[in-house]
Formats: structure tokens, C-alpha cells, sequence
């Protein structure tokens, strides 16, 4: 992007300054007077300007940042090493393997309990007809 724009838009505040400044000479006394009048009234009516007051700001305590006192310190920039890092990560990695731990334990309580129906209906002398009703596996989970 060029700053030719930028130049153009000085160039032009300058001029409106100027001119401003050239015909203020002119203006009636009455006139001059309104304005003055006008701007101690709005200066009366500004708001007072908010004062910048301290406050604790929390920190927490693996952040290995200091409690401030004062909004506007900044925090400070630390290299963390992979190490470090490693140490702050095990936690999501112990929820990872737990959580994989127990799919995997359920999954294995699952196949046991099919195999023990499977092995349930081979033993079994029951007609045909009582593998397909829809109550067969709750009978077969209650018998046990």
C-alpha cells in the first residue's frame, strides 16, 4: 500500500486548519463570544475522566506468574522446556490411556457375556422357535 493516500489526507487537514484559522479573524465579536460561551458549557458538562486504579489480578499458580498489583504490568515471555511441557501434558495423557483402558475392559466383559449366550444355546435343547423371541436373552440373562 502506497502512502501517497496518507500524504493526500495531511495535506488536506492542513489545509482546512489554515483556512479555518484565516477566517476565525473574520468572525463578529457576538459570534466569538457564543463559541466561547458554548465551550465553557461543554466543558462543564464532560465527564470527569476515569482515574486508573490498581487491582489484584489472579493468578494461577502453575501459570509461574506473580500476583500483580497493577493492571498494566506485562507478563513476562519465558522459554518452557519439552520437558516441562511433557509434565504439564500428563494429565490428558492419563485421561487418554484411562479412557482407552476402559473401552477396552468393556469390550472384552461384552465378549464373554456373547460367548456365554453362544455356549448357552448350543448346550441347550431348545426348539427353534425359542431362539427368535424377542425375550429369549432376557431369559437367558435372568436364568443365571
Amino acid at each position: 500500500m502506497s502512502p501517497a493516500p496518507e500524504i493526500k489526507e495531511r495535506e488536506f487537514a492542513h489545509n482546512i486548519c489554515r483556512a479555518l484559522d484565516e477566517n476565525a479573524a473574520s468572525l463578529p465579536a457576538s459570534t466569538v463570544e457564543k463559541l466561547a460561551a458554548a465551550r465553557l458549557v461543554a466543558l462543564a458538562r464532560k465527564k470527569p475522566e476515569a482515574l486508573a486504579a490498581r487491582a489484584f489480578v489472579p493468578v494461577l499458580a502453575h501459570a509461574g506468574g506473580e500476583p500483580s498489583m497493577s493492571p498494566r504490568s506485562a507478563p513476562r515471555e519465558r522459554r518452557v522446556s519439552p520437558f516441562v511441557r511433557m509434565l504439564r501434558a500428563w494429565p490428558v495423557i492419563a485421561l487418554v490411556v484411562g479412557v482407552a483402558a476402559i473401552a477396552y475392559w468393556e469390550n472384552l466383559q461384552r465378549s464373554a457375556e456373547l460367548a456365554d449366550i453362544d455356549a448357552a444355546m448350543l448346550n441347550d435343547e431348545l426348539p427353534l422357535n425359542a431362539y427368535l423371541d424377542h425375550g429369549f436373552n432376557a431369559y437367558l440373562s435372568r436364568a443365571r
